[in-house]
C-alpha cells in the first residue's frame, strides 16, 4: 500500500508541473499564429481568444501524451538516482511491479486522451473552420471597423470609413483605394451605403470625389459626383462544402472506410495506442546513467516521442497512398512497439545480459596476429 501510494503521489506533483509548463508553452505558438491568421484578414481579431481555446484543446491529447511521458521518466529517473529503487528491489519489489502502480495512475488520463482523439478532436476542428469559414465569406465591407483602414479579400482595394451612421448598412467619410486594369483610384465621399441586387454587393457612394490615372503616366482624371456605385463582392452564403477527414466524427469515418478517412481513422486511435505504450516505455527506459547528467534521459525521452509521433503521422499518409492496410498498421506499429517495450522491460526485470557463447570467447584471442588469423 505504502508502495503504491508514495509512487501515486509523486507522480501527481511531476505531471501537474510537466502539464503547466507544456500547456504554457503550446499556447503561447498558438497565440503568434492565432495573431498571424488575424493580422492577414484570415481570422477574425475578435475571436482570436475563442480560436486559440479551440486549438489548444484539440492538441491536448498530444500534450497530456508527453506529460504523462515526462513525469514517469522523470520520476522513476529519480528514484534511481536517490537509491530508492534499491530499497524497493531489496523489499521484494522487482521492476515490473511498477507496471500496476503505474497504470493506476494512467488508467484517468489515458481515458482522457482516448475520448478527447475520438471525440473532441473533430468538434474543435469543426468549430475552427467554421469562425474562418464565416469570416472569410463576408463581404469586404463586412469586415470594416470605424476608423481602421481594411483591405478587400482580393487584395487590390483598401476600404476605410469614419463612423457608422442610423443602422449597419451606411457609414460616413468613406476612403477607397483601389489598383485593377492597369488603372489607380482614390474615390472619397460624405456618406455611402450597402446594396445587395441579386448575389452581387454594392456600395453606393454619395457626394464624392473620383481621382484615377493610368499606372506609368502623369495624366490624372478628376470627377465629381453625386452618386456613385461600385461593386464590392458577392453576397454568398456560408454553403455546404465538401468535409475533409479531419472535420468528420469518428462514427463517419468508420461508416466511410475510404482510404483517406481509414488514414485519419488510425490517427486517432494512434494517440490512444501510443499513450498506452508511453507508459510500459517509460517503465522499460528509465534509469540513470551518472555521466549522462540529469538531462541525458529527458533527451532521450523527447526523441523517442518525436520519432514515435512522426511515424504515426508517417502510417497515416502511408495509409492514404494505399502502402498499408488500416489495420496492418495498427498492429504492425502499436504492437511491434508494445513488444519491444514489454521485451526490453523483461531484459531489466530479468537482468539478463547478452554474452557471447564461450567457444567463441575462447577462440577470440587467438583470432588475431599481425591482422591474420592464427591457424
Amino acid at each position: 500500500m505504502l508502495f503504491q501510494s508514495s509512487i501515486r503521489k509523486e507522480l501527481a506533483h511531476s505531471f501537474g508541473a510537466t502539464l503547466v509548463v507544456l500547456v504554457t508553452i503550446v499556447m503561447t505558438i498558438v497565440l503568434i499564429r492565432t495573431l498571424g491568421q488575424a493580422s492577414r484578414g484570415s481570422l477574425n481579431p475578435q475571436d482570436v481568444m475563442l480560436f486559440m481555446a479551440y486549438s489548444a484543446l484539440g492538441r491536448l491529447p498530444t500534450i497530456l501524451t508527453l506529460s504523462l511521458f515526462i513525469a514517469m521518466v522523470s520520476t522513476l529517473s529519480r528514484m534511481y538516482r536517490d537509491s530508492e529503487m534499491v530499497v524497493w528491489f531489496t523489499s521484494g519489489q522487482g521492476l515490473a511491479g511498477f507496471l500496476m502502480p503505474l497504470f493506476r495512475f494512467a488508467w484517468p488520463v489515458l481515458l482522457v486522451i482516448t475520448l478527447m482523439a475520438l471525440f473532441v478532436w473533430p468538434w474543435t476542428n469543426q468549430q475552427t473552420r467554421d469562425m474562418q469559414s464565416r469570416y472569410q465569406q463576408r463581404g469586404d465591407l463586412d469586415r470594416i471597423a470605424p476608423g481602421q483602414f481594411q483591405e478587400s479579400s482580393s487584395g487590390n482595394r483598401v476600404f476605410f470609413i469614419d463612423r457608422n451612421l442610423a443602422g449597419d448598412q451606411a457609414s460616413n467619410n468613406v476612403f477607397i483605394a483601389a489598383t485593377e486594369k492597369g488603372k489607380s483610384s482614390i474615390t472619397t465621399a460624405r456618406s455611402g451605403r450597402i446594396e445587395t441586387r441579386g448575389e452581387a454587393q454594392f456600395l453606393i457612394l454619395e457626394n464624392g470625389q473620383r481621382l484615377e490615372n493610368v499606372i506609368g503616366e502623369s495624366a490624372l482624371k478628376i470627377s465629381d459626383f453625386k452618386e456613385y456605385g461600385t461593386k464590392t463582392g458577392e453576397s454568398t452564403a456560408l454553403g455546404a462544402s465538401v468535409p475533409q477527414a479531419r472535420l468528420l466524427s469518428t462514427r463517419d469515418l468508420s461508416r466511410t472506410p475510404t482510404r483517406v478517412n481509414l488514414g485519419e481513422l488510425a490517427w486517432r486511435f494512434g494517440l490512444a495506442l501510443s499513450a498506452i505504450n508511453f507508459v510500459v516505455l517509460a517503465l522499460a527506459l528509465a534509469s540513470v546513467n551518472p555521466r549522462a547528467g540529469r538531462s541525458g534521459n529527458l533527451i532521450f525521452v523527447l526523441l523517442a516521442f518525436v520519432v514515435y509521433n512522426n511515424l504515426l503521422n508517417l502510417g497515416q499518409g502511408w495509409i492514404v497512398m494505399g502502402l498499408i492496410g488500416f489495420g496492418n498498421f495498427l498492429v504492425a506499429l502499436h504492437g511491434g512497439i508494445l513488444l519491444l517495450g514489454l521485451g526490453w522491460l523483461a531484459k531489466r526485470h530479468t537482468h539478463w545480459v547478452f554474452t557471447l557463447p564461450p567457444r567463441i570467447r575462447r577462440a577470440s584471442p587467438a583470432m588475431r596476429v599481425n591482422g591474420s588469423r592464427q591457424p
